[in-house]
């Protein structure tokens, strides 16, 4: 195991583990929020709050998920290609932020049921997103061919 991999590696599982209490502690507060009947939240003026950051939730708690399978990938298959898995851990990493954070900033400040501005980062995430993925594929199957 090259030391480029291990820090790859230790850099998504720290981020994965971290960002999955974050998602997960964000859906008990929704619960909370639902179930106590807060009108910020469960309103019908608050519709686009509320589905906005319900899908920031079930994003982020995937992609927290995505990167601890990034992490477990690299150390299993013992990946060394430092360019690709550089590369890759940072469009995951920017995608596993925008997606959520713009669903969240979506929901934040939105304007006459319309998510805010916040939702432009959505599409720019799974943008790095499916770059991430195609290059870990790529690298996932040559390391197999081998």
């Amino acid at each position: 195991m090259s030391k480029t991999e291990f820090n790859v590696a230790s850099r998504h599982f720290h981020f994965g583990w971290w960002a999955l209490l974050c998602f997960l502690s964000m859906g008990i507060l929704f619960e909370l929020l639902h179930g106590f009947k807060i009108g910020a939240y469960v309103d019908v003026s608050s519709q686009t709050r509320r589905e906005m950051w319900v899908l920031s939730h079930a994003h982020g708690t995937l992609l927290a998920l995505v990167n601890i399978i990034f992490a477990l990938t690299l150390r299993v298959l013992s990946l060394e290609n430092a360019r690709w898995t550089r590369l890759s851990s940072a469009t995951l990493l920017a995608g596993a932020i925008f997606i959520p954070g713009g669903f969240f900033l979506g929901g934040l400040f939105f304007w006459r049921g319309d998510p805010g501005l916040g939702i432009l980062l959505v599409p720019l995430g799974g943008l790095m997103l499916l770059i991430s993925v195609y290059m870990t594929a790529r690298g996932v199957s040559a390391a197999l061919r081998e």
